[in-house]
């Protein structure tokens, strides 16, 4: 299976085709910048949106992974609007020319101010301009695609925990200011309730989700458990043994963080379910060709 990746050289696209290549897909990694892309892939650096031909000009890929999007972490930012176009025709034209599927991430930012758990039933009212033009981007792949009776999937973000001082999380922010010997981080109250996944997990449920074609549709890549954000994050800080203290109350909460959301993991389950018993069988049948064993 061919996999075209764009955004593959950011935080999520590099661990997301490390796991792809891991498990055997053919890559075409395209970016702007390709410096922290996996080797095995076949990096491609341009701008997606100035190619004419997109389709033919990544060697007719039969799936595309769209991850590119900037200014994520700004979630007012007029580029998210400005952009909104520009993604929509990109992907128009690789089901126009003949992709086989589309799988596109999205966020729970789409959903809005919301509390319970979350699927793809419900409903979305975006409070953000990041937001808004996910929760736009999602309906009109999902119309495009059913024109053209092509499968898609829609996977859905939630929150992410990992070390790297490169990202713009809160947990790339302490990460950082730890290294810089900081010893105190400004914080919120923390008491709103989350769902988290550590960077490697989610890496691997995307890879898992796009390498399948059974489970479609609008897919939770989550836990499928809510936590405080405040028990997260210092459980992140003790785990990687930074000597940092948060100084609670600093910052409000935004006006849209709601006070409790999380994903419903069924469909996740579903294809973790049958990825870890296909690894099984693949380490069974290993050993048993292993003369050491014999």
């Amino acid at each position: 299976m061919k996999i075209l990746v764009t955004g593959a050289n950011g935080y999520l696209g590099q661990g997301i085709v490390k796991n792809l290549c891991d498990m055997g897909a053919n890559i075409i990694a395209a970016d702007l910048r390709t410096d922290y892309v996996d080797y095995r892939a076949k990096s491609i650096k341009c701008n997606i949106f100035d190619i004419e031909n997109p389709f033919e000009y990544f060697e007719e890929p039969d799936v595309l992974l769209h991850l590119a999007w900037r200014d994520g972490f700004i979630h007012d930012s007029e580029n998210h609007i400005n952009d909104l176009p520009r993604h929509y025709k990109f992907i128009k034209n690789m089901v126009g020319m003949g992709i086989k599927k589309i799988c596109v991430m999205g966020t729970m930012h789409e959903v809005g101010f919301y509390e319970g758990c979350i699927d793809e039933d419900t409903p979305c009212h975006p409070m953000s301009l990041y937001g808004i033009s996910k929760d736009a981007l999602r309906n009109l792949v999902i119309v495009t695609c059913m024109k053209r009776n092509i499968r898609y999937q829609w996977l859905r973000a939630y929150y992410i925990v990992g070390n790297s001082k490169y990202g713009n999380s809160i947990f790339s922010k302490i990460s950082l200011a730890a290294s810089e010997g900081k010893k105190e981080f400004p914080f919120t109250n923390g008491q709103n309730q989350y769902d988290f996944l550590d960077y490697q997990e989610f890496c691997y449920q995307i890879a898992a989700a796009v390498l399948q074609d059974d489970v479609w549709g609008v897919i939770e890549i989550c836990s499928g458990k809510p936590e405080k954000l405040c028990d997260r994050v210092e459980r992140f800080i003790k785990e990687n043994k930074y000597d940092i203290k948060l100084l609670y109350g600093v910052y409000p909460d935004r006006s849209y963080d709601s006070k409790a959301i999380w994903g419903n993991n069924k469909k996740i389950s579903e294809i973790l379910d049958f990825f870890r018993k296909s690894d099984s069988i693949f380490s069974l049948k290993l050993a048993k060709s292993d003369p050491s064993n014999t």
